[in-house]
């Protein structure tokens, strides 16, 4: 363990093409570099995985990484990453979810869990602490992630649907029910003839100092319980509870991005929901926040929908009927299914019937058929065949390139980038593709959150989107919720929306200071080597693990691992014409609102790429690279990264 606390220090090795099972030790320098998640998994993948690999062929790993705070009863961090290389972008591929399997896991005695090779037939991995099985999987076969989850028994679960076994591009991993739902890693299990990973033990999890750890948890629960955001808000309405901002200030997808608003917001918000349908909260292990919903539909009781599935089933089909949103969620999850993508497939296959391009019976409007097509595209049938492959694909085949929102082959979430430009940059510069959490999120500083920035103004983008992509890196792999970083903005601020004079200023302040951002970016974490009340993760990490972790160190965490997947997106050939919008964004206004623009990518993406420490062709220069202690692990590819840079550019 070499003194690191909070880690089991070793990681599980199964080859499912052998049989064989392996224990690998999780280096000291790993743990401190990378802490955990996504950011370790990327160095797994960057140091193992071939360039050029088929993302569909035994030879991609899957793999399942938990991090120090998983398992320590710290706020929200029942989170685990599951990474592979996606076969929807051909990026990196990550995704972040809840659910009780990494606690588990992490019991079991394992920090990590790398799955390679592909069986001959269906198969689940028995995880029992030291004691790991290879298993024959037939009895699940075709069965949908409730009954797969209810047929395994006790232990943490992590499955798919039928959407995984027939290998849709954007097929989820379920665990509870709680979805791992961008990238295809669902996919990628499937492609392996993996159906599910049982994993249970009952080994304790050591801290560094455990009597501080469980005082500075017990303040931070009393935080989130008093703030406005987490105690408030959250529980009330859920994710949901921001959609009629968004649609009240343009932001909002529309008719498959073609408007910002929608007139009948109200029936599919947040707002509705808790009204009519709600029956209880509920949360992730160890969440105090519990912003999930319960609902009723009929006589059944099921998980109701996030803002993401309300918008994309919802205003972007131009759907206001909240029930039939529920029924298809709860059809979506049994499927293994993305509803973020599954959405903007529907929303983007009904305007090529709109404009003769594929006649494929999906139009704005219409939802009788909705039920059936999620089917047909979890079996492959029909036209399900051709929406299982994505936007993408589906722009490459019939057209509409220009109106395809996707960036990198991933398709967007649910905020029109046109009302917030920033989050716009974010989406053409995040390393898995269109993704509003690795972007930075910054739709909550320009649209959604109490205090925000003009969301048009491009020349302060920048450098807030760096910051915030590297504070999203880090707290994914401290192992925390994201929404645990709603208390960085202290409670007072949360009055301020009543306050219009007072909004005004601070806008302006936030939006103009944008050269201060831009400095902090450039001093280094000694600078910052302190704890400040509203990020606790920084003390909860070096209580848990003993490792040096105030809030420069932790940034710094974040910047490197983002670099780190910058570099393996460029070693696959993803170059920086990769960071970009459909023509939809960059060159039509939004047909309705009082903004009327455009996302101004090209005027944002050289200072970004400045601030970043990256040359004018997005590529991390040795200086970078130096600084944050990655030459020496990305210099066996650094010839392959600047070599398919010549290539594009030929």
């Amino acid at each position: 363990m070499s003194g690191i606390k909070g880690y089991t220090g070793k990681i599980l090795d199964v080859d499912l093409s052998t049989g064989k099972v392996s224990r690998r030790e999780l280096p000291k320098e790993t743990r401190e570099l990378f802490l955990g998640g996504r950011l370790i998994s990327t160095r797994i993948l960057w140091d193992e995985l071939a360039p050029g690999t088929d993302p569909l062929s035994p030879d991609n790993l899957l793999i399942v990484m938990t991090s120090p705070l998983t398992g320590t009863g710290a706020p929200s961090s029942s989170r685990y990453d599951i990474s592979a290389k996606s076969p929807l972008t051909g990026c990196i591929g990550h995704s972040n979810s809840g659910g009780d399997f990494g606690i588990n896991l992490k019991k079991a005695g394992w920090d990590g869990l790398i799955i390679r090779g592909r069986a001959e037939s269906l198969v689940f991995i028995d995880i029992n602490e030291d004691k790991v099985e290879i298993k024959d999987a037939a009895h699940l076969a075709g069965k949908n992630t409730q009954e797969t989850q209810e047929l395994l028994g006790r232990g943490g679960k992590m499955v798919i649907g039928p959407s995984g076994e027939n290998m849709v591009k954007y097929a989820t991993i379920v665990s509870q029910e709680r979805s791992h739902g961008r990238t295809g890693m669902g996919t990628v299990m499937g492609s392996k003839n993996l159906k599910a990973v049982l994993a249970r033990g009952n080994r304790k999890i050591e801290l560094h100092d455990p009597e501080a750890f469980r005082a500075h948890i017990k303040k931070w629960v009393e935080m989130l319980r008093s703030h406005p955001a987490t105690s408030e808000f959250a529980p009330k309405y859920g994710t949901s509870g921001f959609l009629q901002v968004l649609s009240d200030r343009n932001a909002m997808p529309t008719k498959n991005f073609n408007y910002g608003s929608y007139k009948d917001a109200h029936l599919i918000s947040g707002h509705k929901l808790a009204a009519d349908y709600l029956v209880r909260n509920y949360g992730c292990v160890s969440c105090p926040v519990k912003c999930g919903r319960v609902v009723r539909v009929g006589d059944k009781e099921v998980k109701g929908p996030e803002l993401e599935t309300c918008v994309f089933l919802g205003s972007n089909i131009l759907c206001n009927d909240m029930e039939a949103i529920i029924q298809w969620n709860y059809e979506l999850d049994l499927l293994g299914l993305d509803s973020i993508s599954a959405g903007n497939v529907l929303g983007f296959a009904a305007e090529l019937s709109e404009k003769g391009l594929w006649k494929s019976g999906i139009e704005f409007g219409r939802k009788d058929n909705i039920l059936q097509v999620f089917r047909d595209i979890a079996y492959r049938r029909g036209i399900g065949d051709d929406l299982a492959e994505g936007v993408r694909f589906l722009s490459g085949k019939y057209g509409g390139g220009d109106f395809a929102a996707q960036t990198k082959g991933l398709e967007l979430p649910a905020y029109e980038p046109r009302g917030a430009v920033g989050h716009g940059l974010g989406y053409a510069t995040s390393n898995r593709g269109g993704c509003h959490l690795h972007g930075g999120y910054m739709i909550y500083f320009e649209v959604n959150g109490p205090l925000t920035l003009k969301p048009t103004h491009h020349r302060s983008k920048p450098g807030w989107v760096v910051m915030t992509q590297n504070l999203m890196a880090a707290i994914g792999a401290g192992g925390n919720c994201l929404f645990t970083a709603w208390t960085f903005l202290m409670p007072p601020v949360f009055k301020l929306p009543g306050h219009k004079f007072l909004s005004s200023i601070a806008t302006s302040f936030m939006t103009y200071s944008w050269w201060l951002i831009d400095a902090s970016l450039k001093l280094p974490p000694a600078c910052a080597a302190f704890h400040i009340p509203f990020v606790p993760q920084t003390k909860a990490l070096e209580l848990a693990t003993g490792m040096t972790m105030n809030l420069g160190a932790y940034l710094e965490v974040g910047e490197r691992g983002y670099n780190l997947e910058r570099l393996f997106n460029l070693r696959e050939g993803i170059t920086k014409a990769q960071d970009s919008l459909p023509k939809r964004f960059t060159h039509v206004p939004l047909v309705s609102g009082k903004n009327n623009t455009k996302v101004p990518l090209k005027k944002m993406l050289p200072k970004y790429y400045k601030l970043r420490g990256w040359d004018k062709d997005g590529i991390p220069t040795d200086k970078t690279l130096r600084r944050l202690k990655l030459f020496e692990i990305a210099e066996p590819y650094l010839h392959l990264v600047r070599a398919q840079h010549k290539e594009f550019e030929k």
